[in-house]
């Protein structure tokens, strides 16, 4: 990759600031908000150099680029501290997997509905899927019961979020946790 068109993506991904703009005459806003107007690029830098600030192009794509005279350090550090916060509002589904095979026994299962109901409580999706081998493709409607029970075990924490459906060898179904309203 020649070495001008990675300069030019890094440019494009970050501000330009102070020397790196590269336009004639820009429309200035000062660094408390008010409109200077359009001012030659030599000038905007003389008034920013004279407020000890940088000066930042925030809108390239207008005719003429507007920029604005701002503490540049400050304002990367308050868009990473929003970006922080808005990372801690979002919440994380995982999704957790069981598995079974056509033939297990009840009391596996209610061990396997126990754990699922824990997934389940924690928030997370759970997908459940039963396995087939050999000559157990041929009786599919066992895999589906298994799933239908263990649906019915564990109906106080979870709902069905798609249905039973092949996929190969395995029946495959997502369950995700019950809303308050669903709980009610």
């Amino acid at each position: 990759m020649p070495a001008f068109i990675l300069w030019r993506c890094l440019e494009i991904k970050d501000l330009q600031i102070n020397e790196a703009i590269r336009d004639k005459e820009v429309r200035l806003v000062g660094s408390d908000g008010e409109q200077i107007g359009v001012v030659d690029i030599a000038h905007a830098q003389n008034l920013a150099d004279e407020a000890k600030l940088d000066l930042v192009k925030v809108a390239p794509g207008a005719k003429p680029p507007v920029c604005r005279i701002m503490d540049y350090g400050k304002y990367k550090y308050d868009l990473m501290k929003k970006e922080k916060e808005s990372k801690k509002k979002q919440k994380v589904i995982n999704v957790k997997e069981l598995r079974f095979s056509p033939n297990i026994e009840e009391h596996d299962l209610q061990t396997k509905a126990n754990q699922g109901k824990s997934f389940l409580s924690a928030g997370d999706r759970v997908k459940v899927s039963v396995r087939f081998r050999g000559r157990e493709l041929g009786h599919t409607d066992i895999g589906r019961k298994v799933l239908d029970r263990f649906v019915e075990l564990i109906a106080d924490e979870g709902v069905v979020d798609k249905a039973p459906k092949m996929e190969g060898r395995s029946m495959v179904m997502f369950l995700s946790p019950k809303s308050e309203k669903d709980k009610k």
